[in-house]
């Protein structure tokens, strides 16, 4: 007989449900019901009752992101050269209170196990934030190697750095890695006590023993004489925005067949705080004799675990565990019982992953696809930032160009492998967008696996693809910044379009990678403008889209690289046909006397916007258009005139800091005309500016300007000191000195 878990809840006009049960378990751990419910905001949606906001799903309820103090780092990817985007976030306050629905759930069939304990060795990690959030301390001496030749084929540290993020999530599966992060599942959270008065909070902004957040778990034995919270997923229905509770009634279990732990770092406030963890067991009142349609296939915990002050880590272990369909990923309760001496229970906890075998191969194909190294995956585009920062808004956004990029990077490394989970991540999404089905993609989708959680649909009551957002405990909303998830930048789409192209070449029998860049590629053909070019493609909500009526130089550099690698591979003239026009577009922002491109235009499709002059309108164009282009030495004269610094290169002219991924960008124009001494001059000062493990910030200090305003508002777009995938990729392509604009 499987031991099971069912609750009650009533709904009241705020979306809470209550409900208190009696638990009739003989043992101290069982004597207490466990689950607590959070709701996931979507898409600026009043959250009356949730803090862990996870990714948007269905199309109602926009709402922009709100004024604050200016981002130091960059809120939108590359592409969009004018600034008609959306928005700017709402200041976090310092708390992020987890409370949620409020519901009661009867555990029981408790299978004792030991706690697991490791040693203190790492216990350093405690005060640890956002790993290489800021590399004033991570930079190698300045002998450092970072290319070096590998049978024969160049290697690169920064494609090895970005490999390791893709690691990272190999035969892993968070529970709660950081709060807001796009890792975690089992987002739900529901309170279960001896009753609903009082009810206890848990807080997500509290330092954790990794990362930039832990969860405080507290529980006062005067008021409670038992009570926990249950993780959960919850359901998403048809035409809703936030998630409600289930117990079984419909489907919302993951199959995590393969799972050997669950492993999690756990300390109490004063110490011998008496606490049981658990994961399973939702589906079922043994009281009531009844039983869900949708059990929870097993239960597992680890009983009367007595905490320390200092951080441990716990295992549960899942042996012969049937894991298979699990909605209950996560749990933990206490009791005035166990704890006689503490009136009130108050602990920590961080880090609550399940771990997988290392030969997957051999699990369901559900299990597979989420946590092998073929899993579809998307990598946060910017390290984590402290949760009181305003940069922390972006901490689980994962930009299309950046991923991008990134799978170029590491399939011209040969981890071919690595790009593919990129790629496939790509792919889903196009054929999963919650709203389009034109195979547009969106600006930023939400860092981790695609696939949206088991029981959450869209208005299509499809599986959907998860986009980025943040929590605003303050109003209790879950924002999207409507640029990142528009549909979309032409750029990013030029880019999407190369990364899979690159890929495809690289795995011919995956014939939907091709697919995928053609459908991508007849889309921005419907952008074409009233002369050459193509414009800049779509802003706003889904629904209510305006045309961004802009060409950019950027984009259109990138389409002619795009559409001459589809022509190349499918040989149809309407690709031949859209790259010509894209080139006369770029060659026309070419002001000869001055030696320079031109941004792009104005709004108006025809007036050449001449306000900031950017690196990358230089460089690029030199890099796609190579021997066509006579000027490129004197469009390298301008660049050093104007944007040239001691060891690097400025965004635009203010010179004011140095922009890592632009000056990676310069090194390889360098080499397209030849001049290998300038171009290994400047990775040298790359490698000696990048960190240990091969990564690179965005720019060498905060606050590096673009010349460009956050869309939307009065804020400048800058960048700033915090390690990105997008910067770290050009490194990769500048030390294998591999033009990723070739064609």
């Amino acid at each position: 007989m499987k031991s099971m878990i069912v609750g009650s809840a009533t709904s009241t006009s705020t979306s809470t449900a209550t409900s208190t049960l009696t638990s009739t378990a003989t043992s101290k751990s069982t004597s207490t019901a466990t689950s607590n419910t959070q709701t996931t905001p979507k898409h600026g949606t009043p959250l009356k009752q949730s803090t862990t906001p996870q990714q948007s799903t269905t199309p109602q309820q926009r709402t922009t992101l709100k004024q604050s103090a200016p981002f130091k780092q960059n809120t939108q990817p590359k592409h969009g050269t004018t600034p008609q985007q959306s928005t700017t976030p709402k200041q976090r306050t310092s708390k992020l209170i987890a409370v949620s629905l409020v519901l009661a759930l009867l555990l029981s069939g408790c299978t004792n196990q030991s706690a697991q304990d490791e040693s203190n060795a790492e216990q350093a990690n405690s005060s640890s934030t956002a790993e290489n959030q800021n590399q004033t301390n991570n930079q190698k001496p300045a002998d450092s190697k970072d290319t070096k030749t590998v049978n024969g084929a160049k290697e690169s540290a920064a494609a090895n750095y970005l490999e390791n993020q893709l690691k990272e999530y190999d035969n892993a599966l968070y529970v709660f890695k950081d709060f807001d992060d796009g890792a975690n599942y089992y987002t739900q959270k529901a309170w279960a006590g001896s009753n609903n008065i009082n009810i206890p909070a848990m807080h997500e902004d509290v330092q954790g023993y990794k990362g930039v957040s832990g969860i405080a778990c507290e529980l006062d034995l005067n008021n409670h004489s038992w009570g926990g919270y249950m993780f959960v997923n919850g359901i998403l229905r048809k035409g809703e925005t936030v998630p409600v509770i289930d117990f079984g009634e419909n489907d919302a279990r993951l199959d995590l067949s393969g799972a050997t732990t669950l492993t999690f770092y756990a300390k109490g406030e004063l110490g011998n705080e008496y606490v049981d963890f658990f994961i399973g067991g939702l589906g079922a009142d043994f009281d009531k004799g009844y039983f869900a349609p949708y059990l929870d296939s097993d239960r597992r915990s680890i009983n009367d675990v007595a905490l320390t002050k200092e951080w441990q880590r716990y295992e549960i272990p899942l042996e012969n565990a049937d894991m298979s369909e699990i909605a209950c990923g996560f749990g933990w309760s206490a009791n005035r019982k166990g704890n006689p001496d503490n009136q009130k229970v108050r602990f920590y906890l961080d880090e609550i992953r399940y771990e997988f075998k290392a030969d997957t191969k051999s699990a369901p194909a559900e299990a597979d696809r989420i946590v092998s190294s073929q899993a579809p995956m998307f990598l946060q585009s910017y390290a984590s930032a402290d949760l009181s920062s305003d940069d922390s808004v972006i901490n689980n956004f994962a930009y299309l160009y950046d991923q991008s990029i990134t799978a170029m990077a590491l399939s011209y490394a040969g981890k071919h492998e690595r790009a593919r989970q990129i790629a496939d991540a790509i792919v889903y999404a196009q054929n999963h967008d919650r709203y389009y089905t034109d195979g547009r993609l969106r600006n930023a989708y939400a860092a981790g696996n695609p696939k949206s959680f088991p029981g959450w649909f869209s208005n299509r009551e499809e599986e959907f693809a998860r986009l980025p957002g943040f929590y605003d405990i303050e109003d209790g909303m879950w924002y999207e910044d409507a640029y990142s998830i528009s549909a979309g930048a032409t750029g990013n789409y030029a880019w999407a379009i190369l990364a899979l192209c690159e890929v495809y070449d690289n795995a011919p029998n995956r014939s939907d990678y091709l697919t995928a860049a053609k459908r991508l590629a007849d889309y921005i053909l419907t952008l074409k403008g009233a002369n050459d070019g193509f414009l800049g493609g779509y802003d706003g909500w889904e629904g209510s889209e305006v045309p961004a009526t802009y060409l950019s130089t950027e984009h259109n550099t990138d389409l002619i690289t795009a559409f001459g690698r589809l022509y190349k591979l499918t040989g149809e003239q309407k690709y031949a046909s859209a790259q010509l026009s894209a080139k006369k577009f770029v060659l026309s922002m070419y002001d000869v006397k001055e030696g320079c491109f031109y941004t792009g235009t104005m709004a108006d499709g025809v007036t050449p916007n001449k306000e900031v002059v950017p690196l990358d309108c230089q460089t690029w164009t030199i890099m796609a258009l190579g021997d066509e282009f006579a000027d490129a030495e004197k469009v390298l004269n301008y660049v050093e005139k104007n944007m040239a610094l001691d060891n690097g290169y400025d965004f635009n002219t203010d010179k004011d800091g140095v922009w890592f991924e632009g000056t990676a960008q310069a090194a390889l124009a360098y080499l397209t005309l030849g001049d290998e001494a300038q171009y290994k001059k400047i990775l040298d000062a790359l490698n000696k500016s990048s960190g240990r493990d091969g990564s690179i910030t965005a720019a060498d200090r905060d606050g590096v300007s673009t010349g460009f305003m956050v869309s939307g508002s009065d804020m400048p777009w800058n960048y700033g000191k915090r390690t990105h995938i997008g910067a770290t990729a050009w490194l990769a392509f500048a030390q294998l000195g591999v033009n990723p604009l070739a064609y």
